[in-house]
């Protein structure tokens, strides 16, 4: 048929992000004429596949491209690289432009948004694809993905208090859908980071695939305890990091082994072969019925969350984004101790608080 209506808002040629329709491909690989997948790629990786005010126009219309598509099957989420997915907001441009202006940043949260609502509305399945780690809005715009297949090295959590705002974007709706309430509580408001393996023992990603290849194997990431074993207080730990001797030695297998997808990719491939052997509107039907609880939590509270986060960019988030951009690599929060003193004693937010607990300050004290 020639006379099929456009219905995408605007054309757009991409410039911070990458689009791509690649074949999709059916259960024994084959690639499957007329038939396609949208893979909408992060393309950040000096600054971790973090995305920018442009990026997020850019997924926004990513989406709505994909959605409307009538020859796509499903749509991938990923970055390039194989270190990150993405770290969230990009923190440079946070500090050096957001800082102290909410009536800026409550409209970049506009954009923010809009992009999560664009992957909960898309109309096809979604699959976010775990090239490396997924911290920050990166794991809150992974949340809102219908799936998630990961690199076995990546890792997962939150950066929220421990730099200067609260997971709202999208974790504080979604995590304890995913594991709980007391779970999702100590990782959105600690921001310890989870293996891939744990966050696939603790519900959060629909699978994992080994990316390390050592001898021309691929082997489990050897910096994990890929078993179940206890703590100390006869707690179950799956997949958690290795210490001491066990973790140096897991480091030099890491550094005598070579990366490789393909296997994330195949994993990625055949879930979507799955999905393609199902009826397409039913199966949209059924996936937006899914979301809705996704829905109901994340439309209920974008809003406020939005001024929330705007005004917190006069108080801590302008310290701990400024502290992360300006202070030296070995350390990049703030002085919490100093900082709560101050606060103890009624000291009022200003640049002298600013500097007196921020690292890149007492560096240049020193």
């Amino acid at each position: 048929m020639n006379n099929l209506k456009n219905h995408d808002l605007v054309e757009i040629d991409f410039k911070e992000i990458l689009f791509e329709r690649r074949p999709c491909l059916d259960k024994d690989g084959t690639p499957l004429e007329n038939l396609y997948n949208a893979w909408i790629i992060l393309n950040n990786p000096k600054q971790f596949n973090s995305y920018t005010t442009a990026a997020i126009k850019e997924i926004i219309l990513a989406f709505r491209k994909a959605s409307n598509d009538r020859s796509v099957v499903a749509v991938v989420l990923t970055a390039v690289g194989d270190k990150a997915f993405c770290t969230g907001g990009n923190t440079k441009e946070y500090a050096e432009y957001y800082s102290g202006n909410p009536q800026e940043y409550s409209q970049y949260m506009r954009l923010f948004n809009d992009m999560v609502s664009a992957i909960l509305m898309c109309e096809k399945p979604v699959i976010c694809r775990l090239n490396g780690m997924r911290v920050g809005g990166g794991q809150e715009i992974g949340m809102a993905c219908d799936f998630s297949i990961a690199s076995d090295m990546a890792r997962l959590g939150q950066a929220g208090p421990k730099h200067g705002s609260a997971p709202i974007g999208g974790a504080t709706d979604f995590l304890p859908l995913f594991v709980g309430v007391e779970r999702a509580m100590y990782s959105l408001t600690l921001c310890e980071p989870w293996t891939a393996h744990q966050a696939y023992y603790y519900g959060v990603l629909t699978d994992i695939a080994p990316v390390l290849k050592l001898d021309g194997k691929f082997i489990v990431n050897p910096l994990v305890n890929s078993e179940k074993i206890t703590d100390e207080y006869g707690r179950i730990i799956f997949g958690a990091m290795k210490t001491g001797e066990a973790l140096a030695k897991a480091k030099e297998i890491v550094a005598k082994s070579e990366v490789d997808l393909s296997m994330l990719d195949k994993t990625v491939n055949q879930l979507i072969a799955k999905i393609l052997h199902t009826f397409p509107n039913c199966m949209n039907k059924t996936i937006s019925e899914v979301r809705k609880f996704k829905l109901e939590h994340w439309d209920k509270n974008k809003e406020g969350s939005k001024e929330w986060l705007a005004l917190n960019m006069m108080t801590e988030a302008k310290a701990g984004f400024r502290a992360f951009n300006d202070g030296p690599k070995e350390n990049r929060e703030v002085d919490f101790v100093l900082l709560r003193r101050l606060l103890a004693e009624g000291h009022e937010w200003n640049e002298e608080v600013h500097q007196l607990i921020s690292p890149q300050y007492q560096k240049q004290s020193v």
